[in-house]
């Protein structure tokens, strides 16, 4: 016989935690099982090794201001990512405050982040970029410098050594973070009805809704979420819904060089951005990052991409050849033909030998000791193959996809992911949960776990700092 539940969420990694505990806030009532495969929750592309940790807030990250033909820098992605990331640390806080979230030190951390380019050209972009930014008081705390004492200031390794005969400029925010969401997942699971070890085997429509067989037995639900990374397009394949067949997936898989030397980890203190190589896709994007994982301060620099037929770090080699079906290949076959500059990237990072990751990180730490870095796998993300106006298409970050009656979403693809969580289960419940999420009662209780619920960020230089200082105070962020 059938278990039956109100929600059942497929994936025990950042985005189904956070899914879970925003319904057991709106109401309490509801019973929410959570699904994972295996026997450890957090342990794919939530784990702090397999994902940059960077709390994604467009404060350094360039690829979310690419500069236009006509040298114009938009910001309405920064913008966007910057009031979404916001919205994360005041529902955290909000966890914190009322007890259910202790030691936020345990999850998130104060590390300044910084944009960082050489050449003038790269030089040009950084000053536009920065005083297109300043535009808004989100980014008003930015600061700006080309002058290589405050350089050094900011970023004394990076700066160690370095030839002063070309341009060198950088931006910064003190108000970075870096997140551990192997971590935040764990705590924001507590309490959550959690069944390890158990596999999805079959998904159909039926009974209260969707039946899904585990390996456990037999599980009724009027709604099923599909958070599980790197396995979610197959199960939303099995699943059957129209809504899935547009889509694809092109699998990247990643490596870090960590250092393990303690007096070069203890000399840096920031997240350190990149400007993609000219030709090289966004993901190509490098950085030197402080992070603290599992309590540990380290030093990671990265990442190095390279491809692997799994969807997932313990995936199965078959998922890219299973998740073909006879309407996604000529899209999957067209965004390989049309996207040869990521093949092309991706097949020299495969090939590269370690003098040469040492030399991409020398651009960093011009006097870098290679015996004081060694490799690390990170974890796989899947970019999502969609068939736009009957073509392929690849997109570069996360779309939530759901059944035209609500009963099903599937969160797909990769960056900024899990830094925009909260936003992105909000969508999900909206779109699935329409009636509830509009009346009186969820809109009160979100506007209790988000206090800028219903307001623009950017509106008001006094607002924003009003919501900034809670979140500080109560997340442990405070200088």
């Amino acid at each position: 016989m059938s278990e039956r539940c109100d929600a059942l969420l497929v994936g025990a990694g950042i985005m189904g935690a956070t899914l879970a505990n925003l319904l057991r806030q709106l109401d309490p009532s509801l019973k929410v099982v959570v699904l994972e495969r295996l026997p450890q929750l957090g342990r794919e592309s939530s784990g702090p090794m397999n994902n940059a940790g960077t709390g994604h807030a467009a404060n350094c990250e360039l690829n979310y201001t690419p500069e236009a033909a006509d040298g114009s820098v938009p910001t309405g992605k920064a913008l966007a990512i910057n009031a979404s990331f916001e919205r994360s640390l005041e529902f955290w806080s909000s966890l914190v405050e009322g007890q259910q979230l202790s030691d936020p030190a345990g999850f998130i951390r104060a590390v300044p982040h910084l944009s960082f380019v050489w050449g003038q050209a790269n030089v040009d972009y950084l000053r536009r970029r920065f005083e297109a930014l300043q535009g808004s008081p989100q980014f008003a705390d930015m600061a700006w410098s080309s002058d290589p004492e405050q350089l050094r200031e900011w970023m004394p390794l990076v700066m160690a050594g370095r030839r002063l005969d070309q341009p060198l400029a950088a931006t910064r925010v003190t108000r970075g973070t870096d997140v551990n969401f192997g971590s935040l997942t764990r705590a924001l699971l507590k309490g959550v009805d959690l069944r390890l070890g158990q596999q999805v085997l079959g998904l159909e429509r039926g009974g209260a809704g969707w039946r899904v067989q585990t390996s456990a037995g037999e599980l009724e639900a009027p709604f099923v979420f599909l958070g599980a990374g790197g396995g979610s397009l197959p199960l939303l394949q099995r699943s059957g819904i129209p809504e899935a067949r547009v889509y694809g997936a092109f699998p990247v898989s990643g490596q870090w060089l960590v250092c393990r030397n303690p007096a070069v980890i203890e000399g840096h203190n920031a997240k350190v951005y990149g400007k993609a190589a000219v030709g090289a896709p966004p993901m190509s994007v490098p950085h030197l990052d402080t992070r603290w994982i599992d309590g540990q301060r380290a030093l990671l620099f990265g990442p190095y991409a390279g491809f692997s037929t799994r969807f997932l770090r313990q995936g199965s080699l078959w998922d890219l050849g299973r998740s073909i079906k006879p309407y996604n290949l000529l899209p999957t076959l067209q965004v390989g033909a049309k996207n040869f500059d990521l093949v092309r990237y991706l097949v020299g990072q495969v090939i590269q030998r370690p003098k040469q990751r040492i030399d991409s990180l020398r651009d960093f730490l011009p006097q870098v000791n290679a015996n004081d870095w060694e490799l690390a796998v990170a974890g796989q993300r899947v970019q999502i193959i969609k068939q736009v106006n009957g073509r392929g298409s690849l997109q570069m970050g996360t779309e939530v996809v759901s059944s035209a009656d609500g009963s099903l979403a599937a969160l797909l693809g990769a960056s900024p992911g899990a830094s925009t969580a909260v936003d992105t289960m909000l969508e999900v419940l909206q779109r699935c949960m329409g009636e509830r999420f509009a009346s009186e009662a969820w809109q009160q209780k979100l506007k209790a776990l988000i206090p800028s619920w219903g307001e623009e960020l950017g509106a008001s230089a006094e607002r924003l700092a009003q919501i900034r200082q809670r979140s500080n105070g109560l997340l442990g962020l405070s200088a």
